[in-house]
């Protein structure tokens, strides 16, 4: 099955992948100012995201399998590459194993090694959601944030909501087999995988993501690559400083 995308402009193409529990449509605004700027824009759903369909299978070797068959699917070949903290990890993993399809690679907030699981608070908090009871948005807002404290993360999060029926809302993630594979979003890219062309890393100021220990990793594994740093934000630096962030990946892929 072919995922999900949203596709705008005409140009080289230029494929975004979101992070874990987001979707496509968080990249719509950036989506826009890159087809501006003449790049076809994929903003992709990953499978058990968005508009994708669901599988009980999911790892970074079966994300970046589905990238490429999205590729061949649409005849894209010569991509930029753009992924953000979990779609970051899947798009250093295509890149890596597919370096004849990517021209230019760009992460946001990730670093290619292991990381602990994290999200127990989230994942219980959207488990929590009985859609029999839970009747509006404000509601699963009332309830998330017994579990998730941070009103913009839980916006985030209730993107995922969406109206099965009439009365009935729903989730668009997966929520079963993402809480079942969770430690899978934490793996790290194969000792072995390398990327030899050009490769952007951005982390957020306020990000504990990339630190300084992480610098060493990233050139062992992509050579050509440079790291900048976006000013005032955190791990969704492209939400919380858009411009920086716009800028930053335009000067380098341009």
């Amino acid at each position: 099955m072919v995922l999900h995308s949203n596709i705008i402009g005409e140009g080289q193409p230029l494929v975004i992948l979101h992070g874990f529990l987001g979707m496509s449509d968080n990249w719509k605004t950036h989506g826009r100012q890159f087809s501006e700027q003449g790049f076809q824009v994929h903003l992709v759903d990953q499978r058990n995201h968005g508009r994708s369909f669901w599988d009980n299978n999911f790892s970074y070797e079966v994300l970046a399998e589905d990238l490429k068959y999205y590729c061949e699917s649409h005849n894209l070949n010569n991509i930029v590459l753009l992924g953000h903290s979990m779609g970051g990890k899947t798009a250093m993993l295509f890149a890596t194993q597919y370096p004849e399809m990517v021209s230019k690679l760009v992460v946001a907030d990730i670093s290619p090694r292991f990381y602990p699981v994290h999200h127990d608070a989230i994942l219980e908090g959207l488990n929590a959601l009985d859609f029999d009871v839970v009747k509006s948005r404000g509601a699963a807002d009332k309830l998330l944030s017994n579990y998730v404290s941070d009103f913009g993360t839980r916006q985030f999060l209730l993107k995922n909501l969406y109206w099965i029926e009439k009365g009935k809302l729903g989730l668009r993630i997966n929520l079963e087999v993402l809480k079942e594979e969770v430690a899978e979003v934490g793996e790290s890219l194969p000792s072995h995988a390398r990327f030899e062309r050009a490769a952007l890393f951005l982390r957020g100021d306020r990000s504990e993501y990339i630190g300084v220990g992480d610098e060493t990793i990233i050139s062992n594994h992509f050579p050509e690559s440079q790291i900048v740093t976006i000013a005032n934000a955190g791990h969704w630096l492209h939400a919380e400083n858009p411009k920086d962030f716009f800028e930053a990946v335009l000067k380098f892929i341009e």
